[in-house]
């Protein structure tokens, strides 16, 4: 085991954890803003939604984010249980790269089907990825670091959500050029399933 007395965010025992969990909520939120700008921007400015419609466009969008988190949360805890969590993670986090590819397509052509589609995938992952996140934590930390390790986890989520908000709207702001959307959302997906190959099993 690596050494206890090294601190959590330097640990082979934590930071991979840390980040891969910190990319992964940056780019949910980046997705779905990215959605939410377009709908508002794009797809509303070319008049094929009115006022109403959009609103109600934005609001379907989160709630296909979240609808699997009600169905497959239960699901992803038996997994969690039953098999190596840092694999499962690391293989989830694969997948997540394949998602990441069907947002970029479903950006670059203003489709909403298809970057619905994106979102739900990327609702399914996090709602499977929760359990793990949560239950690998005492297979490697002391009982006297999982406070500190689920604040950390906590926090990392709620800023990787603060940014993945600001960071949409800055690309929004430059014109939401595809090119840019689809770099970060790939970059991204790729650095979280990094971070997840150094989780230790």
């Amino acid at each position: 085991m690596a050494d206890p007395s090294k601190p959590l965010m330097l640990s082979s025992r934590f930071a991979p954890l840390f980040w891969c969990q910190f990319f992964s909520a940056f780019n949910d939120n980046l997705l779905k803003t990215s959605i939410a700008f377009l709908i508002l921007f794009r797809i509303h400015a070319g008049a094929s939604v009115d006022g109403a419609n959009g609103d109600a466009l934005i609001t379907l969008a989160g709630a296909i984010f979240i609808a699997p988190y009600f169905f497959l949360s239960a699901l992803g805890g038996q997994i969690a249980d039953r098999y190596d969590k840092a694999i499962v993670a690391q293989r989830l986090k694969l997948v997540e790269i394949a998602v990441a590819g069907l947002a970029v397509v479903g950006f670059v052509a203003h489709s909403l089907v298809i970057l619905y589609v994106a979102l739900f995938g990327f609702g399914v992952i996090g709602s499977l990825f929760g359990p793990i996140k949560y239950g690998i934590l005492p297979d490697h930390l002391q009982r006297r670091e999982l406070p500190a390790g689920n604040a950390l986890v906590e926090g990392a989520t709620f800023i990787a959500i603060l940014l993945g908000t600001i960071v949409a709207g800055f690309v929004q702001k430059g014109g939401g050029h595809p090119v840019v959307f689809s770099t970060l959302v790939t970059s991204f997906a790729l650095l979280c399933w990094i971070s997840a190959l150094f989780i230790p099993k």
